[in-house]
């Protein structure tokens, strides 16, 4: 029980000190400027835009574009993802056939497994 006490009171004295801080801290946060002054505004390409740029001056892809490739390749994805769903069908389906034929069996040797019983 101690323990729980001395664990709450940690707790409120935590949150306290916190909110003391933020309180100390918010009208410097709202002086900030809201650009970062490490921002430069004629910032160069990075490397991979550069690449990009540079891969699609080469003849053949100069018609390429991303965005039909996308297009395509999700395409792709969904139908091999309903090829999948309808093999896993087919199986269940089977399965369920299955099932019904072991226990249509079942029922079928009920009488005899009766009369056998009865005869003893």
């Amino acid at each position: 029980m101690s323990y729980e006490v001395a664990a709450q009171i940690i707790l409120i004295g935590s949150l306290i000190g916190m909110g003391a801080i933020l309180f100390r801290k918010i009208p410097i946060l709202v002086k900030l400027p809201k650009v970062s002054p490490r921002k430069k505004k004629g910032k160069e390409p990075r490397f991979f835009q550069r690449g990009l740029e540079k891969i699609k001056k080469i003849g053949p892809l100069r018609s390429f574009s991303f965005e039909i490739f996308l297009q395509k390749i999700l395409s792709k994805i969904r139908i091999l993802s309903l090829k999948t769903d309808n093999k896993t069908f087919n199986w269940l389906q089977k399965l369920r056939e299955k099932a019904k034929k072991n226990k249509s069996k079942e029922n079928d040797n009920y009488w005899e497994k009766l009369k056998k019983s009865t005869k003893k």
